[in-house]
């Protein structure tokens, strides 16, 4: 019988029920905890322009309401002279930038006036105006974005990309942004419609930061989303684009980067290996040990999502050497990174016996079982796993060398927890010891009994 038969059929034996390395391996969707959570991905995906120096406070607003009433405004958007038109726009585009977006009734009057106005080409400050208020808009509900689709406005928007005014393509780039972050449905309309081209045409050295801050924002909420994931070719557009913008020095540009790449690696093996083959692993890799956490945390869940993937997926972000980063890692102030940290080794332990061999070496166990025994209980929760999963891809010498780390105490405590799941995991990992446990058989019993396990 091959090696490789003798390793499959000891698997099935030992494999909890005949598991294998897919099902051992757990994508995010089976991670209770999240790093970003959903509320603050979903402040992220949409973004009023709320103006720096053009205040918009109460009494802006009062004022504004009260020497031109909400008829005058809707009137004079529709004025054949541009300066009224132009005062009207930015009456309620203020107005829109305020925290009364919800007023329905303005949305409604204004609406359709305003999504007309980004075709007046003679009158760049008017398309400017109209783009902002629009943007605004659709920076708010679903119901009030899909107003504005419905409108019409996003053809105009996307032919206010081809302006010779920058920042009339910057408003329409943002207003764009916050369409396609209302989901999977807005996103793919305006892919068909052709977003993609004339977007990253903007990615070049004189395009000024905010600009360039606003285009990667976009491309992040063009890669997010696995229900159903981007199309396989905007995909393949937006990768090189994004081993470009890995390089950059800023901060807030480098952080939507390597979260667009951690979008991109949860959607699958296939996913997974579009972004490999683009040659951006080495870079991502050393983002591991960036002096920001908030890179560190997008590094940690993209590389991370590599590795459930197959074998050959794993070793390549072991091959950039990965591990080198995980004691850090491990021992970082915040758990939310060491539950992290432990969940992607969890994934390694899961794989073949060279990359079980891989974290032993790198002295990675004992660090593991100290969360596993003082860890908060998310974070001892993943290294039941990896443990777990290392008593089941591990050889009878890596499990032996476990045992000698004294992982059977901190196993037998957790045993008293109210989570079935974790109670099983660990109920696995000490029935599969057992198993390889030999002549140490009764020796690990002993420990098992006198822990109280």
């Amino acid at each position: 019988m091959s090696t490789d038969n003798i390793n499959k059929s000891r698997f099935q034996h030992f494999k909890n029920k005949g598991k294998d390395q897919d099902e051992m391996r757990r994508r995010r969707n089976e991670v209770t905890f999240e790093l970003r959570k959903n509320k603050r991905d979903e402040s992220l995906l949409k973004r009023r322009n709320v103006p720096q120096t053009d205040t918009t406070d109460e009494d802006d607003i009062d004022k504004t309401l009260g020497h031109t009433s909400l008829d005058a405004i809707v009137t004079n958007a529709n004025s054949a002279e541009p300066d009224v038109q132009l005062s009207a726009v930015q009456g309620a585009r203020k107005l829109l930038s305020s925290d009364q977006i919800q007023l329905m009734i303005i949305l409604v009057r204004i609406l359709p006036t305003l999504s007309i106005l980004p075709q007046r080409h003679d009158n760049p400050s008017l398309q400017f105006e109209a783009a902002w208020a629009l943007t605004n808009i659709a920076s708010g509900t679903s119901l009030q974005t899909t107003a504005v689709v419905n409108t019409g406005a996003v053809p105009l928007f996307l032919e206010l990309l081809k302006s010779p005014h920058q920042n009339v393509c910057e408003q329409a780039v943002w207003a764009l942004g916050n369409i396609i972050g209302d989901g999977p449905d807005f996103r793919d309309y305006v892919i068909k419609l052709g977003v993609v081209p004339p977007l990253l045409s903007f990615i070049k050295p004189d395009i000024p930061l905010p600009f360039l801050r606003n285009v990667t924002w976009v491309i992040v909420n063009l890669c997010r989303s696995k229900d159903p994931p981007p199309p396989v070719e905007t995909i393949k557009e937006l990768l090189p684009a994004l081993c470009m913008l890995i390089h950059h020095t800023d901060v807030n540009i480098l952080v939507d980067t390597v979260w667009a790449l951690s979008y991109l690696t949860d959607g699958g093996n296939d996913q997974i290996q579009m972004v490999i083959d683009s040659n951006v692993v080495p870079l991502l890799v050393p983002l591991l040990s960036h002096k920001e956490v908030k890179v560190q945390t997008a590094a940690l869940r993209a590389v991370g999502n590599i590795v459930t993937g197959t074998d050959e997926q794993t070793q390549v972000v072991l091959n950039c050497d990965a591990l080198s980063h995980f004691p850090a890692l491990l021992n970082h102030t915040k758990e939310k990174i060491n539950k992290e940290a432990v969940w992607f080794l969890s994934n390694i332990t899961a794989g073949n016996q060279q990359q079980v061999q891989a974290v032993i070496d790198a002295g990675l166990i004992p660090m593991i079982i100290h969360h596993l025994n003082k860890g908060e209980f998310q974070v001892q929760k993943e290294a039941s796993w990896a443990i777990s999963n290392l008593t089941i891809s591990g050889t009878k010498a890596q499990v032996a060398y476990l045992v000698s780390q004294k992982v059977i105490p901190p196993l037998c405590n957790l045993l008293t927890v109210r989570d079935p799941q974790v109670i099983q995991v660990v109920l696995d990992g000490i029935s599969n010891i057992l198993k390889l446990a030999g002549p140490q058989f009764f020796t690990i019993a002993s420990q098992i009994e006198e822990c109280g396990g």
